[in-house]
């Protein structure tokens, strides 16, 4: 039988197949002996072993689309990261570390900054000045008088989708908003997605319909770039692309070299300065991890 991980906890994976049952899983020794953990989103095979009790164990991992790092799950199509756009200030270098993270692993990124009913609309457009011209959607949200709410719902329907972000972001809150039934009032316990008050500790699935995934995944607040070389680093900001072969020295890596063409292109206004701050600061953060 077939069948999604939609929940992973204390060694047991809870899966729903086709028709639309739950069974607690175990994963075969062969997966330990292949260095193979399932993930979250695996589609698996399994084998009953107690149908009344609803018990099995997994016996196949089948093909991953893709597989994230942090949060670790698998087989995601879009990455919808949240922020407070206030109470807390978005940590800006945080989110693009997630932002790189989901370029290096080819994963289509929209940003939500949730509680826009506590700030000002130049605060808002100061943010779109930054991420919308390096391509990123941009959605602004609250749970408090529903703004962005539906058209955050049309975007994600058909899909599978990954919620991340730091904790207290409104990122459960946001969940509830766009279950399809009433969901609980934040700090109630909820049938649907099993919790109250104490944040997401550790990555579940809730299906909308019967064609759409939500991964909601334990608040972050810090995030490990994957591994890739500093002088690559740049091919992970879609917004330098224009500038690559317009520098004076062919591999610019845009951070010492003169006559950079990007570097021109941010005193000019083109391309966000707080983008790139941010990017010289992976860059460094990279480089002296290879000293390690």
């Amino acid at each position: 039988m077939q069948g999604k991980i939609v929940k992973g906890i204390a060694g047991f994976y809870y899966v729903n197949t086709k028709e639309d049952k739950l069974y607690e899983c175990k994963a075969k020794g062969v997966f330990r002996n292949k260095s193979q953990k399932p993930l979250v989103g695996d589609n698996v095979c399994i084998d009953i072993i107690d149908e009344e009790e609803l018990k099995g164990n997994i016996t196949k991992l089948l093909p991953r689309k893709n597989e994230l790092i942090r949060p670790a799950v698998a087989n995601v199509d879009l990455a919808l990261v949240v922020f407070a756009i206030s109470n807390p200030k978005p940590n800006l270098n945080l989110l693009d570390k997630f932002l790189v993270m989901m370029e290096y692993m080819d994963v289509k990124t929209i940003i939500c900054f949730n509680k826009v009913d506590e700030t000002t609309k130049s605060d808002i457009e100061d943010y779109k000045k930054i991420y919308e011209p390096a391509g990123y959607k941009v959605l602004f949200t609250s749970t408090y008088n529903g703004e962005g709410i539906d058209e955050l719902k049309s975007i994600i329907m058909g899909k599978t989708i990954v919620f991340a972000g730091p904790s207290g972001v409104g990122k459960s809150s946001i969940l509830n908003s766009i279950m399809d039934d009433e969901l609980m009032d934040t700090g109630e316990i909820s049938k649907k997605i099993g919790r109250g008050k104490h944040t997401t500790r550790h990555s579940e699935i809730f299906r909308l319909g019967h064609d759409t995934y939500i991964f909601d995944t334990p608040g972050f607040s810090t995030i490990f770039v994957p591994q890739i070389d500093e002088n690559n680093l740049r091919f992970y900001y879609p917004e330098f692309a224009p500038y690559e072969n317009q520098c004076k020295y062919n591999g610019c890596v845009h951070v010492n070299e003169p006559g950079c063409a990007l570097k021109e292109a941010i005193e000019s206004g083109e391309v966000s300065k707080v983008r790139y701050e941010n990017y010289k600061e992976i860059f460094e953060e990279l480089k002296n991890n290879k000293k390690y």
